[in-house]
């Protein structure tokens, strides 16, 4: 009676098939080369850079080779922790090879995972300030580009007597003289108890605000320039022209701020991401070579 064949067992059929032993070497060798590469990185970077005018490496060089140094730091930190993640798990017997070849990528992806949130975690604060700084300017400059303009100015109309009422404005409008009324000397107020400087202010202050200047509160504006400074009334006119297109130049120099800051935000973004994606490609790589080159090890042993 010929005998039953013996059922092979698979020793690893019982055994978890992570080994978490490597992944965290890995994971904190990984987050260690990055920080130090970090600190490395800044301190370079203070040398690019120079407390006085035109001296020093300019903004866009200096953005460029920071984003370049965080690819590398990616790169090299990922690479290393996936290698000892490789190196460093256990052996799979009797595992197929395509098997061994999963498990060794996905041993690299969870170390690179791993030091990925360690990383995050150790520099959330430092980070989130600056991120949020960052947003905020942004925001700031884009929500309301002249509001800084116009607390300055409320600030000025507040020192000259006009006051930081929000409705010193329509108070004015309420008192404003007839344009056809006569003329005051130079350096006195044509309007009475009323300042002229705090009224010129409020008014430019809410045309900052609303982004329009009324045709009524520009003829208004060159009557008060032609009668505190008497000149006539088409010479005041044309200042007060040139004045409103200074203020919309200010205005337009601070979008377009803002729009480069937004678009550098996005840029700097998109590529750190790309940067991760990378990296955790690297690791998964590396560990594959590092899992190899350690059953390599073995069998050369064994031999």
């Amino acid at each position: 009676m010929p005998l039953a064949p013996t059922p092979v067992v698979d020793a690893d059929a019982s055994a978890s098939a992570v080994s978490w032993g490597a992944i965290i070497a890995g994971a904190v060798a990984a987050a260690v080369i990055s920080l130090v590469l970090m600190l490395v990185g800044s301190g370079l970077g203070m040398t690019m850079v120079s407390p006085f005018s035109n001296e020093g490496v300019s903004a866009t060089t200096f953005a460029v080779s920071g984003i370049i140094w965080l690819v590398i730091v990616q790169w090299l930190s990922s690479g290393l922790g996936g290698y000892l993640t490789g190196r460093l798990r256990t052996r799979w017997a009797a595992t197929h090879s395509d098997e061994v070849y999963f498990r060794d990528s996905a041993h690299g992806f969870l170390a690179w995972a791993l030091a990925t949130i360690l990383v995050a975690g150790l520099l959330s604060s430092a980070v989130s300030s600056i991120v949020g700084g960052g947003v905020s300017a942004v925001s700031n400059v884009a929500a309301g580009a002249a509001q800084g303009g116009v607390q300055a100015a409320g600030e000025q109309a507040g020192n000259a007597g006009g006051g930081s009422d929000p409705t010193g404005y329509f108070v004015d409008t309420l008192f404003r003289t007839d344009a056809a009324a006569p003329a005051a000397a130079p350096g006195a107020s044509a309007t009475g108890t009323t300042d002229y400087r705090g009224e010129a202010t409020r008014i430019l202050a809410r045309s900052a605000v609303t982004g329009e200047l009324p045709d009524a509160d520009k003829a208004y504006l060159a009557t008060l320039v032609a009668r505190e400074t008497g000149q006539p009334q088409d010479q005041a006119q044309a200042r007060v022209d040139q004045v409103i297109a200074s203020v919309d130049a200010a205005k337009q120099e601070a979008k377009e701020a803002a729009d480069t800051a937004r678009s550098a935000t996005a840029t700097l973004s998109l590529l750190t991401a790309l940067s991760l994606v990378i990296g955790a490609f690297i690791a998964g790589v590396a560990a594959i070579f590092g899992g190899r080159e350690r059953d390599d090890e073995r069998v050369v042993l064994r031999s």
